[in-house]
């Protein structure tokens, strides 16, 4: 579904390239969070944790595959914004695809909780009525630092495969994605994505907002401040 619509502006909206950078940002935005939404669900089936890491890597591929030329990560796009001085992508482009992405995090929210309600599948059943999932379960300094460690490491990998070939950067950067899941997962969720992480947990945003905009939202933004700075 987020292919036919991806192509739609492709198409029809060349003549208006902001209207059409919108469209296709907040369409591959929502793809990765309705996705992981649904994968926090899946995540839990048994073995633990190979089910899990298994669909993580299976969704992070798919989603590698398909979405070709979005970042769907504001702090990706904050990265473009700073290099805009050299020749990057302009200022007001980048404000406009945060902006997508915030909105495609709200609508996949809103689209999966829909989903939910029908209970089509076992995993369905209960969803809604879990309210905020807390997924720090460790200290408020440990899970800033968790997530900013993650992000500097997920940004410095990705600079340092841009010369790989397409097919196989996918591939080691959903195994990369993989393993920081692995290793920090069960302690914040190992999200460095702060559109992604407002999906998933806009509940907790609202009960504990300073605590989980200074975890989820800030220390990937200073992540990428300091790669920037290196």
């Amino acid at each position: 579904a987020v292919g036919l619509c991806r192509r739609w502006p492709r198409r029809r909206l060349r003549s208006r390239q902001r209207l059409g950078a919108f469209l296709l940002e907040m369409f591959s935005t929502f793809q990765v969070c309705a996705c992981t939404n649904e994968l926090c669900l899946l995540g839990n089936a048994e073995p633990k944790p190979h089910a899990a890491l298994t669909l993580t890597y299976g969704f992070t591929v798919l989603h590698g595959l398909t979405l070709t030329g979005s970042m769907c990560n504001p702090c990706g796009t904050l990265q473009a914004a700073w290099g805009a001085w050299g020749g990057g992508m302009p200022v007001k482009m980048s404000g406009l695809k945060i902006a997508a992405q915030f909105v495609a995090a709200v609508l996949a929210r809103v689209f999966m909780d829909f989903i939910w309600s029908l209970e089509m599948a076992e995993p369905h059943s209960g969803a809604l009525s879990q309210g905020c999932s807390n997924p720090m379960q460790t200290t408020e300094m440990q899970a800033f630092c968790i997530e900013l460690l993650f992000s500097v490491v997920f940004q410095l990998s990705v600079l340092r495969v841009e010369s790989v070939n397409p097919k196989y950067k996918v591939h080691l950067i959903a195994l990369l994605i993989t393993m920081l899941v692995y290793a920090g997962g069960n302690l914040t969720g190992a999200i460095f994505n702060p559109a992604l992480a407002f999906s998933l947990h806009a509940d907790c945003f609202y009960d504990k907002f300073l605590s989980y905009s200074l975890v989820y939202w800030i220390a990937p933004s200073l992540g990428k401040c300091l790669i920037l700075y290196v």
